[in-house]
């Protein structure tokens, strides 16, 4: 895997070597993406950097900023094309040469050929610059599903990009200004769905988007798009072996590497399933890697052993203990705006354990959305099924005051019955959106302060749940939510830990389930297929009940989920307790430090309650730490 970064320069500038400077420091600052080798380009209208990982041509013929045949195009690449032979091979027959045996040469040869147009043609994960030298004009491009990150800063005609945003603060011309919107989205999902950044200047490239600049014109676009509306017919069992051929050949491509390659297995069903395709395709034994915890209720190394057991892995084990409090900072350093999703730590972990023995993993990401894997998804069809019994009318009118009498009495069931009939008033878009939510909005009413209280009290982070819910071309509920998370959850919060943590220890994830021919099958596959009832994943473990054991396939899901209520009171409770009760620390610039307070000494008494806005409250601190004087608000 590699990083990249770059930006437009104008001609009648004469600082050449300053701006060579900065290219520097661009790949300098994001090494750990591609430590193997750093090139740089620059002309007097674009300056390109690169960092390399070498997986494929280790030779220096692989280097980067690379040059088309004809010199017109310059690319730097970050990135797998999985199909990269096959597209040589077809390029060859037509005559053209190669020098590497690089896919990236194959890309821009392509690019050269084709333009835009042979998107259709790449099957891969990335994120590439492509300079026409000709017409000076800069192309950027993202894969389909969003695997490896884009960002780009666009402010008073100055432009440049990375594959980190900690890249673009070593460009001096680089303005950064907080988004509000940004950090009250934040808190509600996690994450900061694109194309929005923490900062008002620098933008997200969507998945399976490209755009381009030249001269003052700035046009972009989206070259592929989900399809849930076309569901095709079939049986079951043509269903299963269709996806699992899929799936076969998913694998075989992600196994073409030169560097040593191994898996991620947890012992679900997704990697579980990955391992044992890998282990037909290869001749030895594949390395498996795993993550354990002291908590029984999150540790599943058993299950990971049993599979490794079963296909004769060279598989290795780390437990996480002690070693987040002594690594937490510095893991979270790697994430250049506020991110909360607490698995991060045992994905870097893994990453780390995982590099220790190769330099490539696969990985089973996307099996959860692809099938309706989440408990969330099952949750949500029970309550749109009782949605569908009760009038509309009966719904908004009448819930929401039954819910406000129970909510006086202290009991759990009372509890959830408020939360239930709330939930059961909304349309189905709104609803799953309240119903997976990270902050309550009387705690954020409660905590945010001044200027972030002002601009986000109109505001309703819902708009991007519905917005994505009712842009789906499908009527099919399952199938919308789907979209939904496909749209926001998988590239915001899945591949960005995923990304950010391996590349922290220079190791490159593949995932096969989310080939996007296998995206695509799975799309046309009946949801119920995906949620039979309450079996999550139906489709994919039939696919698999010649290959797995029973108790493999048809566990209950644990997930890869931390116990973070614990570690709050223990593990980190000491970096806990000086970031959310610091009275002059970066909280205190956006929250009410006695409401956060309040919430910490809740949480202290033993009550769970606000466990979610603390962690939150706490990945937002410690990204402010190294990056906060960097912002302006």
């Amino acid at each position: 895997m590699c990083g990249i970064a770059g930006f437009l320069r104008n001609p009648d500038t004469p600082d050449r070597e300053h701006h060579r400077r900065w290219l520097e420091q661009m790949g300098l600052a994001i090494i750990h993406r591609g430590p193997d080798a750093g090139g740089v380009y620059l002309d007097d209208h674009v300056g390109l950097s690169h960092r390399r990982l070498s997986i494929l041509d280790l030779s220096e013929a692989g280097t980067q900023p690379m040059a088309s045949a004809s010199g017109r195009h310059l690319i730097a690449f970050n990135g797998e094309i999985y199909n990269f032979q096959v597209l040589r091979r077809e390029l060859e027959a037509q005559g053209h040469q190669f020098r590497t045996q690089t896919d990236t040469e194959v890309f821009v040869t392509l690019f050269e050929l084709e333009g835009i147009d042979c998107l259709q043609k790449l099957n891969g994960m990335f994120a590439a610059a492509i300079w026409d030298t000709q017409r000076q004009r800069l192309f950027l491009v993202r894969d389909r599903l969003g695997k490896k990150p884009l960002y780009y800063y666009h402010n008073n005609g100055q432009f440049a990009f990375a594959s980190e945003i900690k890249a673009l603060h070593e460009v001096p011309f680089v303005k950064t200004t907080i988004r509000y919107d940004a950090i009250k989205d934040f808190f509600f999902y996690q994450y900061i769905p694109d194309p929005k950044s923490i900062y008002r200047e620098v933008h997200k490239l969507p998945p399976g988007h490209w755009l381009t600049i030249e001269g003052s014109t700035v046009k972009s676009g989206a070259y592929w798009d989900i399809s849930f509306g076309k569901v095709h017919p079939g049986s079951e069992q043509q269903f299963a072996e269709g996806l699992r051929e899929k799936l076969h050949e998913a694998v075989r491509l992600r196994m073409i590497s030169d560097v040593p390659l191994g898996a991620f297995l947890s012992g679900g069903v997704d990697s579980s399933a990955v391992v044992a395709l890998m282990a037909g395709e290869s001749a030895t034994p594949v390395t498996t890697c795993a993550i354990g915890f002291d908590s029984k209720r999150y540790d599943e190394v058993h299950y990971a052993r049993q599979v490794a057991d079963l296909f004769h892995t060279d598989h290795h084990e780390f437990t996480v203990r002690a070693s987040v409090a002594d690594n937490l900072r510095g893991i979270a350093r790697f994430f250049d705006e506020p991110f909360a999703d607490p698995s991060f730590v045992p994905t870097y972990f893994v990453s780390q354990l995982a590099r220790q023995k190769v330099t490539v993993a696969l990985a089973g990401d996307g099996g959860d959305e692809n099938f309706a894997g989440y408990t969330k998804y099952h949750t949500d069809a029970v309550e749109n099924r009782l949605r569908k019994l009760f009038p509309s009318a009966l719904r908004q009118h009448v819930f929401p005051p039954l819910a406000a009498m129970l909510n006086h009495f202290p009991f759990r069931q009372a509890r959830r019955a408020t939360s239930l009939l709330n939930t059961l008033a909304l349309d189905p878009a709104t609803a799953f959106y309240v119903s997976n939510r990270f902050c309550s909005p009387l705690v954020w009413q409660r905590i945010a302060k001044g200027r972030l209280a002002r601009e986000t009290q109109d505001y309703d982070p819902a708009d991007i749940t519905r917005g994505h819910y009712h842009h789906a071309d499908t009527d099919d509920h399952l199938s919308r939510i789907l979209y939904t998370d496909f749209k926001t959850y998988l590239p915001g919060d899945v591949m960005v830990k995923v990304d950010r943590m391996s590349m922290a220890n220079s190791l490159e994830t593949r995932a096969p389930l989310l080939d996007y021919r296998v995206v695509e099958y799975v799309a046309s596959v009946p949801s119920s297929l995906k949620l039979l009832g309450a079996e999550k994943k139906y489709i994919l473990k039939k696919a698999f009940e010649g290959d797995l054991p029973k108790d493999i396939l048809y566990r209950k899901k644990m997930g890869f989920s931390v116990p973070l209520a614990d570690w709050l009171r223990n593990e980190i409770r000491s970096i806990a307790e000086s970031l959310l009760t610091a009275q002059n620390g970066g909280l205190s610039l956006f929250f009410e430090m006695d409401a956060v307070r309040d919430l910490w000494s809740i949480h202290l008494s033993g009550s769970d309650r606000h466990t979610q806005e603390l962690w939150t409250l706490l990945a937002f601190a410690l990204w402010w730490g190294p990056y906060g004087e960097k912002a302006k608000l």
